[in-house]
């Protein structure tokens, strides 16, 4: 590790595994920079989008822009020519992510959730690379408290979300997302629980003389 020099946590995670909640509180114990909205927040006005919009799309691959696309055009009278719209592709907004993600990795401490981070900063001197995976049962019972939905729609929303990460992750990076090779820590968190979780990362932070 690089003395004096900001360090970065990237956590890769499966919806419901608790990637949010570990990750908060290690940027807490840790006194350093969580970084989720902020990066929303700045690729959202850099094409000035509505947060709501572009959060709802994040780690999706294509179809955003189709969809919306579709929007405009539905429903109107024949002969009508809408105005062209240029919209940012999605090798555009993951450049616009990695850029920010880059930026804040070189200016301070941080946590960093999701968005292929652990590959955008796999050279980065001060890396430590997480992956939170669970159980079906476990993340699906979570996934109702959070959110307040059926059983059923939580397993959806689940299958779902795996899918389109792993389409994503491997669309940018070549790479395989379930890959626990490419990670420091693997940690199955139904298993382990998640404040046993932030202990047993914590440890291993301390024991590379973070």
């Amino acid at each position: 590790m690089k003395v004096n020099s900001p360090f970065v946590i990237t956590i890769s995670r499966q919806l419901g595994s608790g990637g949010a909640y570990i990750g908060k509180q290690l940027a807490k114990n840790l006194d350093i920079f969580y970084a989720d909205r902020e990066i929303i927040s700045q690729v959202a006005r850099q094409y000035s989008l509505l947060e709501e919009d572009l959060e709802s799309h994040e780690e999706k691959k294509a179809s955003f822009w189709q969809s919306i696309i579709q929007t405009y055009g539905f429903g109107l009278p024949d002969g009508y020519v809408p105005p062209q719209i240029t919209f940012p592709t999605d090798r555009e907004l993951f450049q616009a992510e990695s850029d920010i993600i880059e930026h804040i990795a070189k200016e301070r401490s941080s946590v960093i959730i999701g968005r292929c981070g652990s590959h955008i900063l796999r050279k980065h001197p001060n890396h430590f690379d997480i992956f939170l995976h669970g159980d079906l049962p476990f993340r699906r019972e979570r996934i109702q408290k959070l959110l307040k939905v059926s059983e059923q729609i939580a397993e959806r929303m689940i299958i779902q979300s795996d899918k389109e990460r792993s389409q994503y992750y491997q669309a940018f990076t070549d790479r395989e997302w379930l890959d626990a090779r490419q990670y420091d820590i693997s940690i199955n968190t139904s298993k382990i629980g998640l404040d046993k979780s932030i202990d047993l990362i914590m440890k291993y932070l301390e024991g590379n003389q973070l």
